[in-house]
């Protein structure tokens, strides 16, 4: 039985991937875009696809594109969300708007959309979303607080969400990619704070160099981590958290590794602080 998939951000990168995973498995799919024209232009035209103007900052944009969805395909299954951006730089460098505008794509964007899904899902007593986070949500890095921070978010918001959706008959995951081979660390994606204190010059020269250095030579495949979600979605279970990439597993070994030792080293200090038995 063919599913209807709901994927934003997808006129590049992971999420047209993934619309294109989808559409070749015979599933239907409402693809969102801030411009619908490039889902067309990246997708043509196809029965079983559907083009949406979405911006997901915008709560009213989500609410009519899951209407227009539904009438189209008559519910939705799987939500993917996926538009997002990365932030880099210094915090201190970092204005109040470089801050909010990163949160709301990542994380607002991603839960106004999954606000707008759910009651389709929750009558339907079934459905599955694929929350697209980060290694980034998983291990905090220099130069890249305001990204980090918000996958992190993603990553918490995304474990709650499914305890209380679990009962419902709806599966939450959260997708933790590495680095794949797509626009995302290119001049038009990619955003950093302006250079203008000295003393954090060097770290963000570092920064810079090493992320132009990854762009578009990724070491994974975003054809392949498509794939991967297309079959998980005709599964029983899917997982809470999913990593995709070996560079994923070497950064979730390091943060095992690290927060172990962590808790051996201060568990005294930590443990001192109940009251006495």
């Amino acid at each position: 039985m063919s599913k209807v998939w709901m994927i934003t951000g997808a006129s590049r990168g992971l999420g047209l991937e993934i619309a294109k995973a989808a559409l070749a498995a015979g599933d239907q799919v409402i693809a969102g875009a801030r411009d619908a024209a490039k889902i067309a232009s990246a997708l043509g035209t196809q029965e079983h696809l559907l083009g949406v103007a979405l911006d997901v900052t915008a709560p009213a944009q989500a609410t009519a594109a899951v209407a227009a969805g539904i009438e189209r395909f008559g519910r939705i299954d799987l939500l993917v969300n996926n538009a997002g951006y990365g932030h880099f730089g210094p915090f201190e460098q970092a204005s109040a708007d470089d801050v909010e505008a990163q949160y709301r794509v990542n994380v607002f964007g991603a839960m106004h959309v999954t606000r707008a899904v759910l009651p389709g899902m929750r009558e339907q007593k079934s459905g599955r979303i694929f929350n697209i986070s980060s290694i980034a949500g998983l291990k905090g890095g220099p130069m890249a607080s305001l990204y980090c921070s918000s996958k992190f978010a993603l990553e918490g918001w995304s474990e709650s969400l499914a305890g209380e959706l679990q009962p419902l008959g709806i599966q939450v995951t959260a997708v933790e990619p590495g680095f794949f081979r797509t626009e995302f660390l290119e001049p038009g994606s990619v955003r950093y704070t302006a250079d203008e204190l000295p003393e954090y010059g060097p770290g963000l020269e570092q920064m810079q160099a090493w992320l132009n250095g990854k762009s578009l030579q990724q070491e994974g495949d975003p054809a392949k981590l498509a794939k991967v979600l297309v079959d998980l979605a005709g599964r029983a279970e899917q997982p809470l958290h999913l990593l995709m990439g070996s560079d994923a597993i070497a950064w979730m070994e390091d943060r095992l590794q690290r927060d172990a030792k962590n808790v051996e080293e201060w568990r005294s200090v930590s443990v001192s602080t109940d009251f006495p038995q």
